[in-house]
């Protein structure tokens, strides 16, 4: 691979290219694969990808291909290079400069086929012997990565790393009556733990036939919601895509473009981006642009601390680059209330584990419909309901969080507490 990206680095500069970056990543996964609990499939697939930046005069070309011959380099360099030549001129354009050259290492020492295997049957006889009502659909993966980077200011990183990975989508049946199906996934860096102990799973998959008989909320009002790790999309990396990204930021919509070291947040909330945490899998030891990975908090004690800006969105607005790329890798602090007593703090609300809505616009107004969840009544979790509208603005409720879970759940990608919020349009019948 480093030979590869050498050539196509050289390639550029040779042509005329002012500025070059060049990745190469080659991926292995061997899995199995699962439908309606009964094994279907084992198969092995690889992916190489390269990836090539050439800026001409403030003008910049990329592109990426899935073939590593020579001949297809080639090729590649001659496109993006004609790429730049007709594109228009960005003084944001830039490639990391020269600090300190890595390489990383997360190996296991390969895949144990056999253990995952059987991790995988146990599994599936635990689901059908505990809860013969539910079927499970699910891969059960081990991924092996190998990539490099090169740039012409003489940055190179090598990155090695391995994992095991599930994802089982499920669902409930009785009669003709049926639930909404969900879905999980999780990664670990040994099978020494069965899989329905992975992250959030267990409780997932036993609210499964707890959900073939729903109910309505009775009616409209305003109130309390209990989310839950599962329901991860629904407000961090929506608050992510619309408030802290690159394209929110150059674009001007984020409402967060001048809070910088402002108070956006209940001073509960502390909310980092952290590949080198020692639970954190999926983990980024160099961002796309050519910096060495750094943990960093994007909200600090209710504050915000920092964007989600790449080296170009950083240059393009003028504000501060962030330590990472790896935004997915969340770690949000635990809170002081338990998660029972955080139950019993709510007299009528919503156990959120599953969400599905539009994406909202800039004004983070959010609607859409609670899937897999549970009324909240009197302090305790009662029946699950059909899928019940709720809706609320991102930036009000993380003004009104009454409670964060002490417990944790982890997913090999991310750290996340439950969390209560306030403030939420629950529209039953």
């Amino acid at each position: 691979m480093i030979d590869i990206a050498r050539h196509a680095l050289d390639k550029a500069k040779n042509a005329g290219a002012d500025k070059v970056s060049c990745s190469v990543q080659q991926t292995r996964k061997d899995e199995f694969n699962v439908e309606a609990n009964k094994f279907s499939l084992l198969r092995t697939l690889f992916d190489d990808e390269l990836n090539l930046k050439v800026i001409i005069g403030g003008r910049k070309g990329t592109i990426s291909i899935n073939k590593l011959d020579m001949a297809s380099v080639e090729a590649a360099v001659d496109e993006c290079m004609a790429m730049a030549a007709s594109a228009t001129p960005d003084e944001a354009e830039d490639i990391a400069p020269l600090v300190e050259n890595k390489k990383f290492s997360r190996n296991i020492g390969g895949a144990d086929m056999e253990k995952l295997f059987a991790r995988t049957q146990e599994f599936i006889q635990h689901v059908k012997d505990a809860y013969p009502q539910v079927s499970v659909d699910m891969q059960a993966v081990f991924i092996s990565e190998k990539s490099v980077y090169l740039n012409s200011n003489g940055v190179e990183f090598h990155d090695e790393g391995e994992c095991y990975y599930i994802q089982p989508m499920f669902g409930a049946k009785e009669g003709e009556a049926s639930s909404s199906f969900n879905f999980y996934g999780a990664m670990v860096t040994d099978l020494d733990t069965p899989f329905m102990d992975w992250g959030m799973l267990r409780t997932l998959i036993e609210d499964a036939p707890k959900s073939i008989k729903t109910r309505m909320v009775d009616d409209k009002y305003v109130g309390k919601i209990i989310m839950t790790p599962a329901c991860d999309d629904m407000v961090w990396y929506t608050l992510l895509w619309n408030f802290l990204d690159a394209s929110s930021l150059i674009s001007g919509t984020s409402r967060w473009k001048d809070a910088l070291d402002t108070q956006v947040a209940d001073k509960k909330l502390t909310m980092r981006a952290v590949p080198l945490h020692p639970d954190i899998v999926s983990a980024e030891r160099y961002t796309d642009d050519g910096f060495e990975s750094k943990d960093f908090d994007f909200i600090k004690d209710g504050v915000l601390k920092s964007f989600a800006l790449p080296l170009y969105a950083a240059n393009k607005t003028g504000k501060p680059r962030a330590e990472n790329t790896a935004f997915y890798n969340l770690e949000i602090e635990a809170g002081d209330v338990s998660l029972a007593d955080m139950i019993k703090s709510v007299d009528k609300g919503i156990l959120v584990n599953r969400f599905s809505g539009a994406s909202p616009g800039p004004s983070g107004d959010i609607s859409g419909v609670a899937k897999n969840s549970f009324l909240i009544e009197n302090g305790k979790i009662t029946d699950a309901i059909s899928e019940t509208m709720i809706s609320f603005n991102i930036v009000d409720i993380l003004q009104n969080i009454p409670a964060i879970s002490k417990e944790r759940c982890k997913n090999g990608s991310s750290i996340l507490p439950w969390f209560c919020f306030d403030g939420v349009t629950v529209s039953g019948k």
